[in-house]
């Protein structure tokens, strides 16, 4: 008896000594931590599963679509996913169905052909859905407008007069090639060339008003000016005759196209982006295809209200915007976290301020959204306006929003991450080196300077990861301060001053919005809303990675000093 309760007493000892050590919350925050990476993983997994899927050349299928007592219909779609419904749901949306079955197959097919069938996206039943079969033959092409046409190539002409080949495809390729090197060649003199006209133009009329507001609009002034324009009007006239010679080279081919009713459309070659057979793809293709879609996406221009094309300005605009926040957030909060910790007299009245800075991390966003279409775009920017740019009124120039507007907006948000994150770092240095280096004969502000605050710079870059973290994924208040659905131009270019503060620009974060919640085609928008996510999260981290880097390489160049 007494060596058994000697086990048990051994055994209750050992646990508690166990359970004191505190090893069982290093398990369990390890466990949850591992938990949390898992789930992360999982969530970016499935969005690079949804989002980059999407961009696989799906094959093609040719079938025929047999309703009951209804006459069956050809049908040519790439197949999506399928869902399984019950029959009374069916019923209940106008879809008869036979059998005593209790629940269907119903399957999202994607038929494009928009100006044809008016949606490019169907439901179908999957058992209805007969004799299917992959034909080569069976072609995609993208459209500029109208999305993408199925069917098969019939005719390619010129001048509206078909062309006599033995190989309609390869005709189609080498003049899809040509017309395509002749569109950048167009996109280039409209954005490049006619594009800085347009700008000088408007500057010209900027300072023909200046002159005239301030009385100083003499003769010879203003025949100077003239002179100016004439001499732009001449080269625009140029460049417009250039523009006008390579749209009729690249009007003059079209191809006609068969679709699944048997109806032919003929598509000029300038509306084609691309075209393909992806049943005649072969793995090597596909994946030579597939990369090319994906670079499409992060280099190009979006089209068809977002639901086709690129997201290169948003990302632009997304980096741009976070690089100028952290020019604006950093030296402001770390002058104000210098000022509290080392100057302030640590009394009631800086308490309140610590407090405060803390609390003011927690508003919500939205809140310094309607503070920043108050204060900065509204009375700041008419006041910057009235001043310096009268000659621009009533059109604004800052007292819209902008990008400039846009990054300090989010500076004020992420400013309170910031200080505190700086003046934690700056509590951690040793007194004893403060003391140290003043006893050397150097000034406090020289101590400030070349002890302490290199010393907490990676409690500083702490903050400021933190903060790019959190504004390149805020939405909710550059919907007020100067994001758009989309920008016509970047907000840096090759015209003087080379950066517009003042233009409004594309977000991924709004993007994402605009595409999953304001496009009309949902079907399309739903794999470019995972895309654009994915996307979003890899430049958050790019951004992260770079900002880690840095803190890193600060903290072991001051390591030595720390000891």
């Amino acid at each position: 008896m007494s060596q058994s309760t000697s086990i048990t007493r051994t055994r209750a000892g050992s646990f508690g000594e166990w359970y004191a050590s505190g090893a069982p919350w290093v398990w369990l925050t390890g466990g949850a931590v591992a938990l949390s990476g898992l789930l992360v993983v999982g969530l970016l997994t499935l969005i690079a599963i949804r989002g980059l899927g999407h961009f696989w050349p799906a094959p093609l299928v040719e079938a025929v679509y047999v309703q009951p007592d209804e006459e069956p219909y050809p049908l040519i779609a790439q197949l999506g996913y399928s869902e399984t419904v019950s029959a009374a749901r069916l019923q209940s949306a106008g879809i008869k169905v036979s059998g005593d079955a209790e629940f269907y197959e119903r399957r999202l097919v994607k038929v494009a052909n928009r100006d044809i069938y008016g949606a490019d996206f169907r439901y179908l039943l999957d058992d209805w859905i007969q004799e299917r079969t992959t034909p080569e033959d069976l072609s995609v092409f993208e459209r500029l407008e109208w999305g993408d046409l199925y069917g098969y190539l019939v005719q390619v002409s010129e001048q509206g007069t078909p062309v006599d080949t033995d190989d309609l495809w390869a005709e189609f390729q080498a003049r899809q090639n040509r017309a395509r090197d002749l569109y950048h060649d167009i996109e280039r003199i409209q954005e490049g060339a006619i594009g800085a006209i347009n700008y000088e133009l408007e500057q010209l009329r900027l300072r023909e008003r200046r002159m005239e507001l301030n009385d100083g609009a003499t003769d010879n002034a203003l025949a100077k000016i003239e002179r100016e324009r004439e001499t732009l009007d001449a080269k625009y006239a140029e460049l417009q005759q250039a523009l006008q010679s390579l749209n009729d080279q690249i009007g003059r081919d079209s191809i006609t196209v068969r679709a699944q009713n048997g109806q032919t459309v003929t598509v000029p070659l300038a509306e084609v982006v691309r075209g393909y057979r992806p049943n005649a793809m072969g793995l090597f293709a596909k994946i030579r295809f597939y990369f090319a879609k994906i670079w499409e996406f992060v280099s190009d221009e979006p089209r068809e209200a977002n639901t086709e094309g690129g997201v290169f300005p948003a990302i632009f605009g997304t980096v741009m915007m976070v690089m100028l926040m952290s020019v604006f957030v950093t030296p402001f909060g770390v002058v104000a976290a210098l000022y509290m910790r080392e100057y302030a007299k640590q009394g009631v009245v800086t308490r309140i301020i610590r407090i405060a800075v803390n609390n003011l991390a927690g508003v919500p966003s939205i809140v310094y959204g309607v503070f920043g279409l108050g204060f900065f775009v509204y009375a700041l920017g008419g006041s910057i306006d009235e001043l310096f740019f009268p000659a621009a009124l009533p059109s604004p120039t800052f007292g819209t929003g902008g990008i400039f507007w846009a990054s300090l907006t989010l500076a004020l948000l992420t400013l309170p991450v910031v200080i505190v994150s700086t003046e934690e770092g700056l509590a951690r240095i040793p007194r004893s080196l403060r003391e140290a280096s003043l006893a050397l004969g150097a000034t406090k502000a020289e101590t400030l300077w070349k002890i302490v605050l290199p010393m907490s710079s990676p409690a500083m870059m702490t903050g400021l990861i933190l903060a790019i973290a959190r504004a390149a994924g805020e939405v909710a208040p550059l919907m007020l301060v100067g994001v758009v659905k989309l920008a016509p131009s970047l907000p840096l270019d090759g015209n003087f001053p080379f950066l517009h503060l003042d233009r409004k620009f594309m977000h991924l974060g709004f993007h994402i919005y605009d595409v999953g919640f304001q496009s009309p085609n949902v079907e399309a928008a739903r794999p470019l809303v995972y895309a654009t996510a994915l996307l979003l999260v890899l430049v958050i981290v790019i951004l992260n990675l770079a900002a880690v880097r840095i803190r890193n390489r600060l903290r072991e160049r001051y390591r030595a000093l720390e000891h």
